[in-house]
């Protein structure tokens, strides 16, 4: 088992670093830094990568959540799972569009409920929102 994990920033990987050693672990973590989707289009080109996931957790902009989620539709094996953080946005989701609340809690809401009814769409994915945190929806591909 290996995990490949995607960040533009090192240092958030470098924290946790030495929980990751201390584990012995360490050479089962393919750490790449860049930006999500270059890295997923790297993986998507090489062909042995293609169908190759059980597993892919998303916590990154969410602006590219639906295009992070097309590129992961190639990487994930058919059974995988990918789950994708934060679609609960804070319970602003659930408020309507009269409710106050700053931009940024307002642009990202709509972004991420944009991002709930793609997926709750997506025929090829069983879906779960789950109420834990900020929220997760867990999608299990079907086929």
């Amino acid at each position: 088992m290996e995990i490949t994990a995607i960040d533009l920033n090192r240092e958030a990987y470098e924290v946790g670093l030495p929980f990751i050693q201390k584990a012995g672990v360490d050479h089962k973590i393919n750490f790449i830094e860049s930006a999500a989707s270059c890295a997923l289009d790297d993986l998507i080109n090489d062909e042995k990568e293609v169908g190759s996931f059980d597993f892919a957790f998303v916590d990154a902009n969410k602006d590219g959540y639906i295009k992070y989620h097309e590129q992961l539709v190639k990487l994930i094996k058919i059974g995988g799972v990918i789950a994708y953080d934060n679609t609960l946005w804070f319970g602003t989701v659930a408020l309507s569009d009269e409710d106050e609340m700053d931009d940024f809690f307002k642009t990202n809401r709509k972004i991420i409920r944009e991002v709930n009814t793609f997926l709750a769409n997506d025929n090829r994915f069983e879906i779960s929102l789950v109420s834990i945190g900020d929220g997760l929806t867990i999608c299990r591909r079907l086929y």
